[in-house]
């Protein structure tokens, strides 16, 4: 991990994003701070989410659409005997129902349904495109949307022992209090997974609805938490992972002796090597330098990207 210069480097920084910030602000302010208008994200967090927001600078822009697919790790809290316009704490609340029965047990024995290969409705309010249009603002619009359940993978979904609270709260306008039950959960799971929409749902199976009042998002791929910087920190000194350490922590990784590196600078195919199943490889140079992403397609290694 190297400071930022004033010659402007290229790699990653890793941003532990505040609540109440969309993501697209905090690429506002790291334009301000790398001083490059070359920057962007590898994926979107909530307003409402805090954690690990991965942003690229200047040659490490073309590097996100492949870091968009890592899989990503997650904690939460679910609030149970409550559901909301946008399945988390910032949408009005659509209905109640006391989760007073509802016990550590029953929460545990729904949460297989909702792990592995599974079918996934995304949230209305999310920024899935229906005819064109973002499916937030057909709902903010009063139009009702109905989005097509989607694959997802969810490797983990595990309850945080005795994080089970229960709590009363304000129920509908007019009506009385109501017991819910707040618990705490850790999930990893693969790009395009609503972790709001697993709260709706784990509610819904248990017949009592449910939403998210807190996201934290803790790994993205081979970035964790521990290598995140908030933006004050960042105000102080500019943290940025070298786009060398970045293509090692994220992709599988070829050493070239010093002729086909040159053919790689050029961008040339390459014969005589196997990179095994087609999927992005970076590829280095003898001094260790990062040079472009290849793939292995029949005989042949190919590019995907050159970076040099």
């Amino acid at each position: 991990m190297t400071a930022a210069s004033a010659a402007g480097p290229s790699g990653l920084v890793i941003v532990d994003k505040p609540a109440g910030w969309t993501s697209h602000d905090v690429v506002g302010r790291m334009r301000r701070l790398a001083g490059t208008k070359k920057v962007g994200h590898a994926g979107t967090l909530d307003p409402m989410a805090t954690g690990v927001l991965v942003l690229g600078i200047n040659r490490a822009t073309r590097l996100l659409g492949y870091l968009t697919h890592a899989d990503k790790e997650y904690v939460a809290t679910i609030r149970l005997g409550q559901s909301t316009v946008t399945d988390d704490a910032e949408g009005e609340v659509t209905s109640t129902t006391s989760a007073a029965h509802v016990d550590e047990a029953a929460v545990r024995a729904v949460l297989p349904r909702y792990t592995g290969d599974i079918q996934q409705v995304p949230s209305s309010v999310s920024a899935i495109k229906v005819d064109g249009v973002r499916s937030y603002a057909k709902v903010r619009a009063g139009q009702e949307v109905e989005l097509k359940a989607r694959p997802v993978t969810v490797s983990a979904f595990d309850l945080v022992p005795q994080s089970l609270r229960s709590l009363t709260v304000a129920a509908l306008p007019g009506n009385r209090e109501t017991d819910v039950v707040d618990v705490d959960v850790r999930v990893v799971c693969s790009s395009g997974t609503y972790i709001r929409a697993l709260a709706r749902d784990i509610g819904d199976d248990l017949g009592v609805g449910g939403h998210l009042t807190m996201l934290r998002r803790t790994r993205v791929g081979g970035f964790p938490l521990r290598l995140a910087r908030t933006l004050d920190e960042l105000e102080t000194e500019l943290h940025v992972i070298d786009l060398d350490d970045v293509a090692r922590a994220s992709f599988d990784s070829y050493d070239l002796p010093e002729r086909e590196a040159q053919d790689v600078r050029f961008g040339r195919a390459l014969t005589g090597i196997d990179l095994g199943a087609p999927r992005a490889v970076a590829m280095f140079d003898p001094e260790g330098h990062f040079l472009a992403l290849y793939e292995q397609r029949g005989g042949v290694a190919k590019p995907v990207a050159v970076f040099v």
